[in-house]
């Protein structure tokens, strides 16, 4: 299963009262596609999936795949601090039509090695789908070790990992000793180009809701061996990407969806909207991006 080089993490758009908001979700879709989205990711972090109901969830799946109609993959993030929960939701996504499923590592458990592997394990023999593993400590509470995920490689339908662990020793020690046909993604988007120099693959991506084609300009130039065009487009996404971090995920990429032509700022709670100040700071550090783009563009 290759993602390409980037996979976005969609945002899922809510109207005023609450509910999931279709008609500009399939807005999104399309201009994601347009604008350097190799891969679409449902129900994922930034799509909120911990506010959504299970009804939700595969509707979202359902609508997502529908939409892309076989444009680009499509994968389902299905997992859960719940092995059994996470088995049938990964196999409603394989009937929905999902090219891929993303299962989290099991939250707030917090389980030993051994019983990460056997959780992914167990998801993996009753589907037929590719899977990612996604670790990402800083929001579980616990770490997918590097030999763990070297284990679960060596299940064929385990493929990818993305890799939040912001770790890049971790990451190494895991490209070192996978097969050539299991990729590695971040799943930070400051270590995009960091992990692309050590062997990765590319990244599931945040930020690439509005910046996804500087981002694969970025990536070309390093493919392209202009490693001196990649690190500065990378030193001017820094400083955007950092200020994306700035609040719990998604809530700032929602608002900085307002300076591509969305206004979804609104979240679920336990999360709430930016403030007035917050917005000032995003707009403040976007500006200096705009400007710093106008450089490098003429580098893609």
């Amino acid at each position: 299963m290759d993602l390409g080089r980037i996979a976005t993490a969609m945002v899922t758009p809510f109207t005023e009262n609450g509910q999931i908001d279709y008609d500009v979700l399939e807005q999104i879709i399309e201009y994601l596609i347009a604008n350097g989205t190799d891969t679409i990711v449902v129900c994922g972090t930034t799509g909120e999936a911990p506010t959504l109901s299970t009804e939700e969830k595969l509707q979202l799946i359902e609508f997502t795949v529908k939409k892309v109609n076989k444009r680009v993959p499509v994968v389902a993030g299905t997992g859960d601090n719940e092995t059994h929960y996470s088995i049938e939701m990964t196999k409603k996504a394989e009937a929905l039509g999902a090219d891929a499923a993303m299962l989290v590592a099991p939250y707030y458990n917090k389980p030993n090695q051994r019983g990460l592997y056997e959780h992914f394990a167990a998801i993996a023999k009753e589907t037929t789908l590719p899977l990612i593993v996604y670790n990402v400590p800083g929001r579980t509470g616990v770490n997918v070790a590097a030999k763990t995920t070297i284990d679960l490689s060596k299940i064929p339908n385990i493929q990818i990992v993305k890799e939040a662990s912001g770790n890049l020793d971790q990451m190494t020690d895991i490209l070192a000793n996978v097969s050539k046909d299991f990729y590695v993604y971040s799943g930070d988007d400051g270590l995009t180009l960091p992990l692309l120099a050590i062997g990765g693959r590319g990244v599931i991506s945040v930020a690439a809701h509005v910046v996804g084609n500087e981002m694969q300009a970025m990536i070309r130039a390093f493919e392209e061996g202009r490693h001196a065009d990649a690190a500065e487009i990378h030193q001017a996404l820094l400083p955007l990407i950092r200020e994306l971090f700035s609040s719990p995920n998604p809530v700032p990429i929602k608002y900085a969806m307002s300076k591509v032509g969305f206004s979804i700022d609104k979240v679920r709670l336990p999360l709430v909207a930016l403030d007035n100040e917050e917005k000032s700071s995003f707009d403040r550090v976007w500006n200096e991006f705009q400007e710093k783009a106008k450089c490098f563009k003429t580098h893609s």
